[in-house]
């Protein structure tokens, strides 16, 4: 049972996610927040599997709060909200966040989003992982050096975090270089490891900022 901690400052959003999650076959929701600071507090007490984490909420935000979460190992957290790509968005991935999908998203996709989150792979909307690709092609600073461990990584790994950055699944990744599921997830372990990184979210930032990723045509 994936076990699910919902925070949100709308009442009525809240109580429609907690339906839509409730309702799904292996997931239940065993609390929620109406603030960053209540998510915190709940998470450390229930230790949920997964928190649904608005961005912006009073006193503690989402941003804050997903960064606790993330230092202490409480939770894996997935980013539900109203904006697309905004500085709190880009925020809240470097904080750690597994994921981040819109408010718009349809219940199933949620639902999905949720089990893959809590099995360790990390989300994104595909509209997201286009915008910040385009991004960082069309006005990123190249960076001054490479990033600590990234002359570490293998070749293979390399290739692994490039298909990171551009937001595919473990799935996905074997279906292109052709290897195992398992093994796409050693892969991804070691590349973590390597480089200092909680999530591959943050692996995929990391991706485009160094290049790995090269712009759609």
């Amino acid at each position: 049972m994936i076990r699910v901690l919902v925070a949100d400052d709308h009442g009525a959003i809240r109580a429609g996610l907690v339906l839509i999650l409730d309702n799904a076959e292996g997931i239940e929701v065993v609390g929620e927040a109406a603030d960053g600071a209540a998510a915190v507090r709940q998470a450390r007490a229930l230790r949920p599997d997964v928190v649904l984490m608005d961005v912006r909420m009073p006193g503690v935000d989402g941003i804050a709060a997903t960064r606790e979460l993330v230092a202490e190992g409480l939770s894996q957290v997935l980013v539900l909200t109203t904006f697309d790509l905004d500085e709190y968005v880009y925020a809240a991935l470097r904080a750690g966040a597994a994921g981040f999908l819109l408010k718009s998203v349809e219940a199933a996709r949620l639902i999905e989003a949720v089990r893959l989150v809590a099995a360790g792979e990390g989300v994104l909307a595909p509209q997201i992982t286009r915008k910040l690709i385009t991004a960082f092609a069309a006005g990123a600073p190249a960076p001054v050096s490479s990033p600590a461990g990234l002359d570490t990584l293998t070749e293979r790994e390399r290739e692994v975090l490039g298909c990171l950055g551009e937001g595919l699944s473990n799935a996905q990744i074997a279906g292109r270089l052709f290897i195992g599921e398992t093994t796409v997830k050693t892969h991804v372990s070691r590349v973590l490891t390597k480089l200092d990184l909680r999530s591959r979210v943050q692996a995929a930032i990391l991706a485009q900022e160094s290049g790995l990723v090269r712009p759609r045509e």
